[in-house]
C-alpha cells in the first residue's frame, strides 16, 4: 500500500480529509475559478490558439494533479512562459491559427508529458537543479518583456510578428499606422483599471474598513470585472463593427477527448521544445511549490512533481489543450483562499467545465485587447531587472550568468535563451569548481584553530605549508590544485612539509587521485613529505582501497593541530 501511496499522494491526505478541509478548498475553488476563466483565455491567446483551449487546459490537468501531486496548493495549468514557449515552437513548424498548428500545440503538451513522466519514474527530480536562481530569475524576466511587447499588437490592433525583442519593436513599429483607436481605448482602459486594482484598490478597500484578506482577495477578481464589463461594452456598441477584434464565438461544452496528431509527437522540430518547456516548466512548478508548502512547513517530492506534471500535460493533450504547468500567480491565490488540500483543483476543475458548458456563448465580445492587458498586468510580476544589480554587487559570475541570459533571451528568442542558460549555469559551475578557493593556513596562538594566513593573525613555520582546499578533488580541478603546489614549492627553498587539510573535500575520483600521487612522487623527490589531515570517512574509505596510503610520503592525521604537533615533532 505504502509503494502505490507514493505515486498516488492522494490516498494519504485523502485518508484525512474531513469538512472543514472541504469548506476551505471549495472557497479557493470558487475564488481561482473567477480569476482563471479571463487567464486562461489570455493565455491561450499569447499561444497564439483558440480562446476555448486555455480551458480546456485549466480542467484535466487539474484533475491529474491532484491525484498525483505532493504540493497541497499548487495550482497547475496555461502559464505565461510555457504560452509564450508554446507560440515559438509551434509557429516554427505551422501556420498560427490553423489546424496543424493546433495539431501540433497538443502534440507538444503530449511529448512534454510523455518526458516529464519518464523523468519521474527514472527519480530525476534533481533536475530543478540544473538552472542556477541567476538564469532562471533572467529568463523568466526576458520572458516577461517579450511577453508584453508581443501584446501590444492586440493592445493596438495593429498586425506584428517576431519571437525576439528586435523583430517585434520593427514590426510594431511599422504597423503604427493601423492603429486602431477604438481598440486602443479598450485595451488602455482595461489596463488602467487593473493596475489601479493591482496597486491602489487594497488601500482603498482598507481604509473603507475592509479587512486585509478581503481587500487581497477582491483585488485578485479584478480581470474577471474588466473582462464582463467590456464585453457588454462590445456587445452594446457592437464595436466588432468599427475595426475591434474579438474573441468571437467559443465552442459551448467540454472537448472530446482523444489523442489528436499522435503521429507528429515524435516530431525533430518538437522534441528540442518539448525538452526545454518541460524543464522550464518543472523548474517553475517546483520553486512555487516548495515557497509555498514552506510557508505552512510542508514539503513536495521533487521526483513525483515530474510524474504529476507529466500526467498534467498528458490529460491536457487529450482533451485538447495545450503544454500547462504550476503557475505563480494561481497558486499563491489558491494559498491565500485557503486551499488546504489538491482537492480545491478538483473543485476548480470542476469550476471551469460548468463555465465552459454553459457560460461560453456570453465571452464571444470580448474584446482581445481587454486579454492583452490582462496578460501586460500579469506579467509585471514577472520582470525582475534587480537581479542584475544584486548578482553584480555579490558574484561577478552569478551577473554574467543572468545578463547573458536576458541578453540572449530578448534578441534571439526563448528557446536560444533557456538553452543559453543551461550552458551558462554548467559552463560557470565547471568554471568555479576548476579553480578551488585554496587558502594557506596558520595556526592562531592559544588555540587549535587554523585560518587563512592573509586574513588572520596566524602563526607559521618557513619549513611547513598548510593548505586547505575548499572543494571536492575531481577531474576539472585537479591540475588547479597541482599546479598551486609545484608553485609555492618552487618559492620556498626551505620548504620540508606539506599538509593538506582535507576538512572540506567530500569526494577525490580516480583522476584526482592520480594527481595527488603525482604530486606525492615528486614531493619526495624533492625532499618535501606530503601530508594529509582532517579527511572524512568516505574519502579515507576510498583512499583505503588504493596505493597511494602505503606511497604516502608523510601521514594521515586526525587534526590540523595534531599534524603540525607531529611534524614539529620530529623536525
Amino acid at each position: 500500500m505504502q509503494r502505490v501511496s507514493q505515486y498516488f499522494p492522494i490516498l494519504k491526505w485523502g485518508k484525512k480529509y474531513n469538512r472543514d478541509d472541504f469548506s476551505g478548498d471549495l472557497l479557493a475553488a470558487l475564488i481561482v475559478t473567477i480569476m482563471l476563466i479571463p487567464q486562461s483565455l489570455a493565455y491561450a491567446l499569447l499561444a497564439g490558439l483558440p480562446p476555448q483551449m486555455g480551458l480546456y487546459a485549466s480542467i484535466l490537468p487539474l484533475v491529474a494533479y491532484t491525484l498525483f501531486g505532493t504540493s497541497r496548493t499548487l495550482s497547475v495549468g496555461p502559464v505565461a512562459v510555457v504560452s509564450l514557449m508554446t507560440a515559438t515552437a509551434v509557429g516554427g513548424i505551422a501556420e498560427a491559427g490553423g489546424a496543424h498548428y493546433i495539431e501540433a500545440a497538443i502534440s507538444l503538451a503530449l511529448l512534454s508529458g510523455f518526458i516529464l513522466l519518464v523523468l519521474g519514474l527514472l527519480r530525476f527530480g534533481f533536475l530543478a537543479n540544473l538552472l542556477s536562481h541567476p538564469v532562471v530569475a533572467g529568463f523568466i524576466t526576458a520572458s516577461g518583456v517579450l511577453i508584453a511587447v508581443s501584446q501590444v499588437r492586440h493592445l493596438a490592433g495593429i498586425s506584428a510578428h517576431g519571437d525576439n525583442l528586435p523583430e517585434l519593436g520593427l514590426s510594431l513599429w511599422h504597423g503604427l499606422p493601423e492603429t486602431n483607436f477604438i481598440t486602443l481605448s479598450v485595451g488602455l482602459g482595461g489596463l488602467v483599471f487593473l493596475v489601479f486594482v493591482r496597486s491602489r484598490l487594497s488601500g482603498i478597500l482598507n481604509s473603507m474598513g475592509v479587512s486585509i484578506n478581503t481587500a487581497g482577495m477582491l483585488c485578485k477578481t479584478g480581470p474577471i470585472f474588466i473582462v464582463v464589463f467590456s464585453t457588454l461594452i462590445a456587445w452594446y456598441f457592437k464595436v466588432d463593427e468599427r475595426g475591434v477584434a474579438i474573441i468571437g464565438d467559443i465552442p459551448q461544452g467540454l472537448p472530446t477527448l482523444q489523442l489528436a496528431g499522435f503521429e507528429r509527437v515524435f516530431s525533430k522540430e518538437l522534441f528540442t521544445a518539448a525538452i526545454l518547456i518541460s524543464i522550464i516548466g518543472y523548474v517553475e512548478s517546483v520553486s512555487v511549490g516548495k515557497t509555498l508548502g514552506a510557508k505552512r512547513r510542508q514539503r513536495i517530492d521533487f521526483d513525483q512533481e515530474l510524474v504529476a506534471l507529466g500526467a498534467s500535460n498528458v490529460a491536457s493533450a487529450v482533451s485538447g489543450g495545450f503544454p500547462v504547468t504550476g503557475g505563480f500567480s494561481r497558486s499563491v491565490v489558491n494559498f491565500d483562499a485557503g486551499a488546504v488540500t489538491p482537492a480545491a483543483g478538483l473543485f476548480t476543475a470542476a469550476g471551469i467545465a460548468i463555465a465552459t458548458l454553459y457560460f461560453t456563448p456570453w465571452l464571444a465580445f470580448l474584446p482581445k485587447a481587454t486579454l492583452a492587458a490582462t496578460i501586460i498586468v500579469a506579467v509585471t510580476t514577472l520582470v525582475d531587472f534587480s537581479i542584475i544589480w544584486k548578482t553584480w554587487a555579490y558574484s561577478k559570475t552569478d551577473f554574467i550568468a543572468a545578463l547573458s541570459t536576458i541578453v540572449i533571451t530578448l534578441t534571439f528568442g526563448v528557446e536560444l535563451g533557456v538553452l543559453s542558460g543551461v550552458v551558462a549555469s554548467i559552463a560557470l559551475h565547471l568554471y568555479k569548481t576548476s579553480h578551488p578557493h585554496i587558502a594557506e593556513v596558520g595556526y592562531i596562538e592559544g588555540t587549535e584553530h587554523f585560518r587563512n594566513i592573509h586574513r588572520h593573525t596566524v602563526v607559521t613555520s618557513k619549513h611547513i605549508v598548510s593548505l586547505r582546499v575548499d572543494e571536492s578533488l575531481y577531474f576539472v580541478n585537479a591540475s588547479f590544485l597541482e599546479n598551486e603546489i609545484y608553485k609555492l614549492i618552487s618559492e620556498r627553498s626551505e620548504l620540508e612539509h606539506v599538509v593538506l587539510m582535507c576538512c572540506a573535500i567530500n569526494e577525490i575520483d580516480i583522476s584526482a587521485l592520480e594527481m595527488l600521487e603525482a604530486i606525492n612522487e615528486r614531493l619526495k623527490e624533492a625532499g618535501i613529505k606530503l601530508h594529509l589531515s582532517e579527511v572524512k570517512g568516505p574519502v579515507m574509505d576510498a583512499l583505503q582501497c588504493s596505493d597511494f596510503l602505503p606511497h604516502l610520503s608523510g601521514e594521515v592525521f586526525l587534526t590540523q593541530y595534531q599534524a603540525i604537533e607531529g611534524v614539529l615533532s620530529k623536525n
